[in-house]
């Protein structure tokens, strides 16, 4: 049995998370501002689908991407230096969640609700959250979005409507963080897709010892500016 959380409940540890599910923690409270910032410094995440309550999870293993050690191919190398897209940062990030929740082949439905959308955006409009967007003739054609705390960055979602358009956001996203000195970017649940550009599993314990240190740098609020020469 999970927790049912009141709103003003913290979250239980996040060793007593379920193994099946792999994560599960607690449901219900709310998705304030308050409630998001302690749930992502405790290692924990909102993941549900619309007519559930909200569900909080922390799996083990954790699957994580260090900035430096993104994997970048020899075909969207090129496309980097070629500049095929233009990346925006912080331009349009309520169009970005909504582009992440367009409905995908391998999926029934979509976790990014309105409910979600409304939070996020909260959180974006404190400084606290970020797009980074691809764009081709003035169309946004892939991006992702995340939270960032200290020198972490939780990475929730991402999209493309034009060929490697997201893995260009990523590449930009991680060689950026790199020069801010940020730590991890958490990827929460493994995918194939996250291992082919160099994210790994890391157990909860680890991944935990990592954030505590992380999240205690200041962090800077406001739009992000990303510098020119990324990729020169």
């Amino acid at each position: 049995m999970i927790p049912w959380l009141a709103s003003d409940q913290p979250f239980p540890p996040v060793h007593r998370a379920l193994r099946e599910p792999n994560g599960l923690l607690a449901a219900g409270a709310d998705l304030s501002l308050h409630r998001l910032l302690d749930a992502y410094r405790h290692g924990i995440f909102p993941w549900y689908s619309e007519g559930e309550p909200v569900l909080w999870w922390s799996p083990d293993p954790r699957m994580v991407l260090v900035p430096g050690e993104i994997a970048i191919s020899r075909s969207l190398r090129k496309r980097l230096r070629r500049r095929t897209y233009e990346i925006r940062t912080d331009t349009c990030f309520s169009d970005v969640m909504r582009a992440c929740a367009e409905p995908r082949e391998d999926q029934a439905g979509t976790w990014i609700t309105a409910e979600i959308v409304a939070a996020y955006s909260a959180l974006h409009a404190a400084g606290m959250a970020h797009s980074v967007e691809a764009w081709a003739q003035g169309e946004l054609v892939g991006g992702l979005y995340g939270v960032a705390i200290g020198r972490m960055f939780y990475g929730e979602s991402m999209f493309m409507r034009a060929t490697d358009a997201s893995k260009v956001a990523l590449a930009h996203l991680a060689r950026q963080l790199e020069r801010w000195s940020f730590g991890l970017i958490d990827c929460q649940m493994e995918t194939a897709h996250l291992a082919s550009l160099g994210a790994a599993q890391m157990c909860r314990k680890d991944f935990l010892l990592r954030l505590t240190e992380l999240v205690n740098y200041p962090t800077p609020t406001g739009h992000w500016r990303f510098d020119d020469d990324l990729f020169d």
